[in-house]
């Protein structure tokens, strides 16, 4: 999925030029081109498809080499449910007994053997039952940012990393995931899908029928000339709701994979902060000419040839992109997101 827009990565994500297409960690390619290079290794890369937005066809031809075909073009914005049965449609028809993963084109996985593990466990587990699988990872403090998932004792019948999933909850206050985090039995949710593709589409049209009929209505029509204009018509039509709270918080075969493969969604400053290298005094600094001060614990982010000059700052995220400055408190990274719809809003 790489149809996002990032806005909490602003002001470098913008809506022309979103994080996953940005070498957010300074490695030469972008988020978008790890992700696939790191599915490669997982499937045939003719089997990888990527859902993204009209808006950025060209972009993600330009940076990875695949076929037209292999390029799936929403209209507009409806979430992650009409993302995924868009998808989930489009392969059944070219393979019924397709196994399916769904994976956000931006998040950072450090340990790449351990990720194949753990969709190995995912996939043996959709093959034996007809169930949904979400990736859970470890939660390592008690971030206000991330759904939460509790899960049940270990089932006889699963390995030893699969449970079945009692509850998610979004984003709580930081008082209830504190107490998550004292639990153990809960983990963050990570937006990593497995299941089949007969799985999901019976989940779907269970849940949502409305939402599937728009779909089911194109069954013939996918993979060929006709798809185009189908799902135009299909958008104008569609509602916006995520396949979290549409699907997965109300099928009752939902399990989780517990894991542990240096995962992080990378979806605010602070959570690339956290995953970057650190000087002394724990700035984490990318530019050639920023000099700090009696300052400790930001971030910052400018343009190479950028002079700056920062003084007594402890705790901030401090970035120059697109002819734009943010000075922001890291405690308050959640608000980025809303401020700038504020701006954009009054302008």
């Amino acid at each position: 999925m790489a149809g996002g827009i990032g806005s909490r990565f602003w002001p470098m994500s913008t809506t022309a030029k979103p994080k996953q297409f940005l070498d957010i960690l300074g490695t030469g390619t972008s988020l978008m081109q790890q992700t696939y290079d790191r599915f490669t290794s997982i499937c045939p890369a003719e089997n990888i498809f990527i859902i993204t937005n009209d808006l950025y066809r060209q972009q993600v031809q330009d940076q990875l080499n695949v076929n037209d075909f292999q390029i799936i073009c929403e209209p507009s914005r409806r979430n992650t449910a009409p993302c995924i049965a868009y998808g989930s449609y489009k392969i059944a028809e070219l393979n019924p007994n397709a196994n399916i993963i769904v994976a956000p084109s931006d998040h950072l996985i450090l340990k790449e053997k351990a990720f194949q593990e753990t969709i190995d466990s995912a996939i043996r587990k959709t093959v034996q039952a007809e169930c949904l699988i979400t990736l859970g990872i470890k939660p390592s403090r008690p971030d206000t940012g991330y759904g939460y998932i509790q899960f049940d004792g270990q089932d006889e019948n699963s390995e030893d990393n699969v449970r079945k999933v009692k509850t998610f909850t979004e984003k709580p206050d930081h008082q209830l995931a504190q107490q998550f985090l004292d639990s153990g039995d809960f983990y963050w949710n990570s937006g990593i899908f497995v299941w089949t593709a007969q799985s999901i589409l019976k989940a779907i049209a269970t849940h949502l029928p409305e939402v599937n009929s728009l779909f089911k209505e194109g069954e013939g029509k996918y993979n060929t000339p006709q798809e185009s204009d189908f799902i135009r018509g299909v958008y104008e039509r569609c509602k916006n709701i995520s396949i979290d709270y549409g699907v997965m918080e109300k099928a009752d075969n939902v399990y989780v994979v517990l894991s542990e493969f240096g995962w992080s969604d990378l979806g605010t400053w602070g959570s690339l902060y956290d995953n970057l290298e650190k000087t002394k005094d724990d700035n984490v600094v990318v530019g050639d000419k920023i000099h700090m001060f009696d300052s400790k614990n930001c971030m910052v982010n400018v343009p190479q040839d950028k002079l700056i000059v920062l003084q007594g700052l402890d705790d901030y995220i401090v970035v120059e992109a697109n002819n734009t400055l943010l000075i922001c408190k890291k405690e308050d990274e959640q608000k980025i997101k809303q401020m700038v719809s504020d701006i954009y809003t009054k302008e």
